[in-house]
């Protein structure tokens, strides 16, 4: 999916709305798991409902490898599901990932041709030659981690390097690699405060922002600073939406709650024309 084709999508939609679909067998209503396969039940089930009020979809593969096979299997179905019936749907593996030469590229390939997902996060501390390979898929997105919404956030991330925060360090550095025009960055929900100088960097990037919700994020602080002319933003909610019910109503109940941050997003489209 190109980043004209998202952004038509978000208009069409009303609404920049990303679902983590960071499914955990502990926390997923009992009866399914009764399933031959109840993670890409829950999965199918919260798609089936909620497609309609997102454009993205993020599964965070660590849900997935924690199961071995049969979990892999599940994100496999999940994402053959998505391409199949909603190829509008933009897909993000969150898997962070990043290694240099040869490494990243059998990672971008497994992934990007073998998954078929749309984009995938990227850790960036190894620098160009950790990003590059993932780069090199033009018509696919990396996600670099940049401002993150955990509290070791402030570990490394703020650390100021000249004068300079480090994570800004990593967004004026990152426009320099090769097909960076691919580049969305990661910045978390909980450091809103920090987009206004963010946007004079990467002032017409993707943003993917995690953190509203469950984690205390502000939708309307993050639209307030983060919004460019062609939205820019993606605002992930994961355990906010999918775990909304543990009852049979489960799926009801997500959609209940992706349609009330549609309906705020759908505000904020307004307010912008």
């Amino acid at each position: 999916m190109t980043t004209s084709q998202l952004v038509e999508q978000i208009h069409l939609k009303q609404s920049f709305l990303c679902i983590g679909l960071d499914t955990d067998l502990k926390k997923i209503p009992v009866h399914l798991l009764e399933k031959q396969d109840p993670i890409f039940s829950f999965n199918k089930a919260i798609i089936d409902a909620t497609h309609h009020l997102c454009v993205a979809y993020k599964p965070n593969t660590a849900f997935y490898e924690a199961y071995g096979i049969a979990g892999w299997k599940a994100l496999q179905r999940t994402i053959g599901y998505l391409n199949e019936n909603h190829p509008e749907i933009f897909t993000i593996a969150d898997a962070k990932r990043g290694d240099i030469g040869n490494t990243s590229t059998r990672y971008a390939k497994a992934f990007f041709e073998d998954l078929q997902f749309d984009s995938i996060t990227v850790a960036p501390y190894m620098g160009k030659d950790s990003v590059e390979p993932f780069l090199a898929f033009t018509d696919k997105h990396t996600i670099l981690l940049a401002l993150t919404s955990n509290d070791g956030a402030y570990d490394f991330q703020t650390k100021l390097i000249g004068g300079k925060e480090l994570y800004k360090h990593v967004l004026e550095t990152s426009k320099s690699y090769k097909n960076s025009e691919n580049l969305m960055y990661v910045i978390g929900a909980t450091k809103a405060e920090y987009l206004l100088e963010i946007r004079k960097i990467v002032p017409d990037s993707f943003l993917l922002v995690p953190g509203v919700g469950a984690q205390g994020g502000s939708l309307e602080e993050v639209c307030k600073y983060g919004i460019n002319e062609n939205i820019g933003l993606l605002i992930n909610s994961s355990r906010g939406i999918i775990y909304a019910s543990e009852g049979k109503d489960f799926a009801h109940a997500a959609a209940s709650k992706a349609g009330a941050l549609q309906n705020q997003m759908a505000l904020v489209l307004k307010q912008m024309k």
